[in-house]
């Protein structure tokens, strides 16, 4: 009598284990490795705190800001001065910023100026300096010819022909156009961005700033 030949069923059956153990695997591996992702550098997490803090002055002529979620440090951007001595964005450490990228070219740039001339004027001293940099990369002199024209005489000169500083800031999400502004705590994190023009001489961004510095934050 033949002997029965042996099952195949079980080979299949075997297969798809082998399979699902090692996908259940491979989760587990990439579950392991998305919890070991960065959360930020945690000497910005006082700048997410500011952010909270501030957010419900965030309406009216600032409410297209967004708060910073999680802490993130800028990257040190590098650009030079009315003198064209370089400077980079850690100089500046023990202010809070409004760090301003805009261009002649870019219409609400120019718009967006004498606002932030004004709001320089009102609240730059020791706490707080707004650095606007200019990214025109064709005639370098334009830019001065347009501030002086303007008579917007508060607002230090600050450039970057190459135009890297918006290429830094993109690469770390906080550029997606122009103008850009981001508002910076005194150890360089991220408190808030925004996309597009402000007016930053209103009293709902002088309030906002000074909370942001620390002023009447207890109140809000």
């Amino acid at each position: 009598m033949l002997e029965p030949k042996p099952s195949t069923r079980r080979i299949p059956l075997v297969i798809a284990t082998v399979a699902i153990g090692g996908l259940a695997g491979f989760a587990a591996l990439y579950g392991l490795g998305l919890s070991r992702a960065p959360s930020g550098d945690p000497t910005c997490k006082a700048a997410v705190a500011t952010a909270q803090k501030i957010a419900p002055l965030a309406h009216g002529e600032v409410a297209a800001l967004t708060m910073a979620s999680a802490p993130l440090r800028l990257p040190d951007l590098a650009f030079e001065d009315s003198e064209g001595k370089p400077k980079k964005l850690s100089d500046f450490r023990g202010k809070t910023l409004l760090v301003n990228l805009w261009a002649t070219w870019c219409v609400p740039c120019r718009k967006e100026m004498p606002a932030l001339d004004e709001l320089q004027g009102k609240l730059s001293g020791p706490n707080f300096e707004v650095v606007a940099i200019n990214i025109d990369t064709r005639d370098l002199e334009k830019p001065k010819t347009f501030l002086k024209d303007a008579n917007l005489v508060r607002l230090g000169y600050f450039s970057d022909h190459k135009a890297k500083v918006f290429q830094d800031l993109k690469a770390v999400g906080r550029a997606l156009g122009m103008p850009t502004s981001v508002l910076v705590d005194p150890q360089g994190c991220e408190i808030a961005t925004i996309a597009g023009p402000a007016e930053w001489a209103s009293e709902d961004a002088l309030k906002l700033i000074r909370a942001a510095t620390g002023k009447a934050v207890a109140s809000l």
